[in-house]
């Protein structure tokens, strides 16, 4: 059993099935992303999860504690980061803090000091005077996540934490989350961004139309669907007529050229390098670079899914402008 368990979760919304019987299970100090487009059934998941929306059919656990029937005991060991704020304009950063902290029973000296700590942990000391409105986005989005530690929580819920905000402060939540997991903290996580979730995320799982395609680690999707090799040379000038004859001498199934001199020789069988080399010196063409290409998460969701990543990211895009 894991921090986090979910066992054949179903959410419908009249005759729309938005999740379809999806289970899944997430070790304590474990950062687990959730990736998949618009309406994926990501957000449903994640509301069912932390008790904001009641499941069709299934059942959710987290530390042993029934989701659906003990609802208020479960939130109490969460920390919730909704895709939108839901702190207050008026209020300044402090004061929202201190609100949210007195939500959770918190004493007056605790809320306070944990405010000031977290308001220097996250950069925002010079603006926490200052209401919630004025703002930036990156400086909202770390304002709301502080919010949602300020209790201390075992499990904390991420939905699309870094989109829409500028670079600097998405490496500084990214930052966190790393330093969150060192310390315990168990953390789920939604994304658009496949390239986060690879730099951050110990396991993930695809979720495409309320179905989860896949789960695992990022090395063992990789080999998931990784079904051969494939090596990219560097060359000094064209090869010209002996792609042929390199085909025919090396087994390789498919090589590809391009106008710069480079090609990718791709094969069912590992392709041994120091032969191609002299293969190609023999003819008087020098190779500046050779390296062995392996797959990315991209490629990987793009194969299991059908569904182009940049399609994701433009989904994100357009919901951000409305």
């Amino acid at each position: 059993m894991g921090i986090i368990n979910v066992e054949n979760l179903k959410k419908t919304y009249g005759n729309v099935v938005a999740v379809n019987d999806i289970s899944f299970k997430i070790e304590k100090g474990e950062i687990f992303g959730f990736l998949g487009p618009n309406g994926a059934g990501k957000t449903s998941t994640i509301n069912m999860m932390t008790g904001l929306s009641r499941p069709t059919e299934g059942a959710i656990t987290v530390a042993d504690i029934d989701v659906v029937k003990q609802t208020k005991k479960a939130q109490a060991i969460m920390g919730i980061v909704p895709d939108e704020s839901n702190l207050y304009n008026e209020m300044d950063g402090f004061s929202n803090l201190c609100f949210c902290a007195a939500l959770y029973g918190m004493r007056k000296k605790e809320r306070e000091g944990k405010a000031y700590q977290l308001l220097e942990q996250f950069r925002l000391n010079d603006t926490g005077g200052r209401p919630f409105k004025a703002y930036s986005k990156g400086m909202r989005r770390k304002l709301t996540i502080a919010a949602a530690l300020i209790h201390s929580p075992q499990i904390l819920f991420l939905d699309e934490p870094t989109t829409g905000i500028d670079v600097e402060s998405a490496g500084q939540i990214r930052d966190l989350i790393v330093r969150l997991k060192a310390e315990g903290t168990t953390v789920f996580l939604t994304t658009h961004y496949i390239e986060e979730a690879e730099r951050i995320c110990d396991r993930i799982a695809f979720i495409a139309k309320g179905r989860i395609i896949a789960t695992g680690t990022v090395r063992q999707l990789m080999e998931s669907v990784s079904h051969g090799y494939a090596v990219r040379l560097v060359t000094d000038k064209c090869i010209g007529n002996l792609s042929v004859e390199l085909q025919n001498r090396f087994k390789v199934s498919v090589i590809t050229s391009q106008s710069d001199h480079s090609l990718v020789m791709q094969s069912e069988q590992r392709i041994p390098l120091f032969p191609v080399l002299k293969f190609l010196h023999d003819r008087k063409i020098e190779v500046h670079e050779a390296r062995e290409l392996h797959p990315s998460l991209e490629d990987v969701f793009v194969k299991l899914t059908g569904i182009e990543s940049c399609l994701m990211k433009k989904d994100k895009e357009k919901g951000d402008k409305r």
